[in-house]
């Protein structure tokens, strides 16, 4: 199982940027796919979560209204659309997925919002 995220950076309050995983090693589309972050000094948030088919998802109150999750089950990818930033939501973003009782990660993606 590989997990691979791009698309961090730095953006300014109030900008956007879109976060993208792709996933290998595993049938992407019969598993729900999660991002959460970790912000510096703090524990790990969960931050929203997609189905299978992408036809559910569910979002952190952080977050919900601002974010978006999709994904695209013929490129083996999941995405966090990030509009509305604002500097709470500094931290490095982890996609996830569970596989039969274990859990796994990518190497997570930076995401730094400052003026």
């Amino acid at each position: 199982v590989q997990l691979v995220e791009s698309g961090g950076g730095l953006a300014q309050p109030g900008e956007s940027l879109r976060l993208s995983c792709l996933a290998s090693g595993f049938t992407f589309s019969t598993y729900g796919m999660m991002w959460a972050r970790q912000a510096p000094g703090k524990g790990l948030e969960w931050v929203s979560n997609i189905y299978p088919d992408g036809d559910r998802t569910m979002y952190a109150d952080s977050v919900k209204g601002r974010f978006t999750i999709s994904r695209d089950n013929d490129k083996n990818t999941v995405d966090l659309e990030m509009n509305s930033l604002k500097p709470e939501d500094t931290a490095v973003y982890y996609c996830s997925v569970l596989l039969r009782s274990n859990r796994y990660w990518g190497q997570g993606t930076q995401v730094t919002v400052s003026s």
